[in-house]
């Protein structure tokens, strides 16, 4: 059977459905920290709207990336499985489409560097399902037009092939300084405005011209990414706003701004009736840099300690879910395809990540859960397990075990304490590595 009669089968159950199929927004914010929500204690940042995802449903206490940093967690998102089963995405592609470590430069040689459009996406999986797609934002797995968004059954998409543009002139930093890599339906384009605006503006335009079909709205944004720069210091002099690295007040209004943008799209499906049946998520694609705040949590943007992965994330479902709920269920960003596939009647099919809906719904209480990281950029190789409460980490050789329920900050390391749990880890870990080695990297032979 093709992929697209697969897909077709997966949605049989639901083309018999009576009741109304539930609308999807999916949104995701680029390099937050943990601490920088109001929600999670932020003491110098306002994020009304987002907390108000959690109160009007549920908010993860231990949820996390499936990387470190922004690529290969949005490969796991989409597919619902490790980004390693894919191969060459375990870290941000680099700007202007380079690939940042062997087995990613060899494919970027290859002019494979990128998601491939064999892999089932949740665009694709709702698309066959009868829904209206759309992607307004970041994209950030690859740069040719094999990988782009309408390869993965996206009816529209917008945005940013890569992942470093000033909010302004929209010119990647970097890399490849210089370069508009902003598109509309798979061709290069241009927009004037500040980058979270316009990913909200088009979202919305494209929200106010749905009918009656069900839709699936992926709504990534660039914020608060570097560089820093307000929206308030706009200077039509140089046509963009100045760059404040590691400047907390205008990293602050950065966050407030997506927050008010995600505010407007809230409002918006309100005005649609539509958000009673409507599931909104929010998550960050992995902790904050050096701008962000990732307080009690040891570790930033490309560590796998927990700073660098611990991710909010928020599920919002006003006709099913319970509001203001807390689940402490270990969650990965690759349960939120088989989630969302699950609520609206259809199979998950092949993922790796599990259905949050039983935790989310209080049918089932928390339960221990092994899950694993690989991150690779450069030389570095840093690698992590969690099982249970226990927490083992390889930085790229040195090595620590934690126990999360006493220590969530990771400041001691139990290794000598607990030799045999070490153990354990490592083999856990070794299996894991040979389970999700990608088909595509078979011919891949370190230089």
């Amino acid at each position: 059977m093709n992929r697209r009669l697969f897909l077709a089968s997966m949605a049989t159950p639901l083309l018999a459905a009576t009741k109304p199929l539930p609308n999807v927004v999916l949104i995701v914010a680029d390099d937050l920290g943990w601490g920088d929500l109001s929600i999670n204690g932020a003491p110098d940042i306002k994020t009304p709207h987002i907390d108000g995802i959690a109160k009007g449903g549920v908010r993860f206490t231990q949820s996390y990336a499936n990387a470190p940093e922004c690529t290969p967690t949005r490969c796991a998102l989409l597919t619902g499985r490790y980004q390693q089963r894919v191969g060459g995405l375990e870290c941000a592609i680099g700007v202007n489409n380079i690939g940042r470590y062997d087995e990613a430069a060899w494919l970027q040689q290859r002019g494979e560097l990128g998601l491939p459009a064999s892999e089932n996406t949740l665009a694709m999986r709702f698309k066959a399902l009868g829904y209206d797609t759309a992607l307004t934002g970041k994209w950030h797995l690859g740069y040719l037009p094999q990988h782009s968004p309408d390869m993965h059954e996206f009816d529209y998409s917008f945005g940013i092939w890569g992942g470093n543009a000033d909010y302004y002139t929209h010119e990647e930093q970097g890399e490849g300084a210089g370069q508009v890599q902003m598109f509309e339906q798979g061709k290069r384009t241009r927009r004037t405005g500040y980058m979270t605006d316009v990913i909200a503006e088009t979202a919305l335009g494209w929200l106010k011209e749905r009918t009656s079909k069900p839709f699936f709205l992926y709504v990534p944004f660039t914020a608060p990414h570097t560089p820093i720069q307000a929206k308030e210091e706009f200077d039509p002099a140089t046509g963009t706003a100045p760059h404040r690295q590691r400047h907390r007040p205008t990293y602050a209004r950065m966050v407030e701004r997506m927050d008010a943008c995600i505010g407007d799209l809230l409002r918006q499906l309100d005005t649609m009736n539509a958000a009673s049946n409507t599931i909104v998520v929010f998550v960050s694609d992995n902790g904050g840099d050096a701008n962000g705040r990732n307080h009690p949590y040891k570790g930033s943007k490309s560590s796998v300690w927990e700073g660098g992965i611990r991710s909010a994330m928020h599920i919002r479902w006003p006709s099913r879910i319970p509001a203001w709920r807390q689940v402490d269920q270990v969650a990965m960003t690759m349960d939120i395809a088989p989630t969302l596939l699950t609520a609206v009647g259809s199979s998950a099919g092949n993922t790796d990540g599990i259905d949050l809906m039983p935790f989310v719904e209080g049918k089932r209480d928390a339960e221990d859960r092994t899950v694993f990281w690989r991150y690779k950029r450069g030389k570095n190789v840093r690698k992590a397990v969690r099982h249970g409460n226990w927490k083992y980490v390889n930085d790229s050789g040195a090595k620590a075990l934690h126990d999360l329920a006493t220590d969530a900050g990771e400041t001691k390391d139990l290794s000598s304490a607990h030799p045999e749990v070490l153990a354990d880890m490592e083999a856990k870990l070794r299996q894991w590595e040979l389970e999700v080695r990608a088909p595509r990297l078979k011919d891949f032979r370190p230089a």
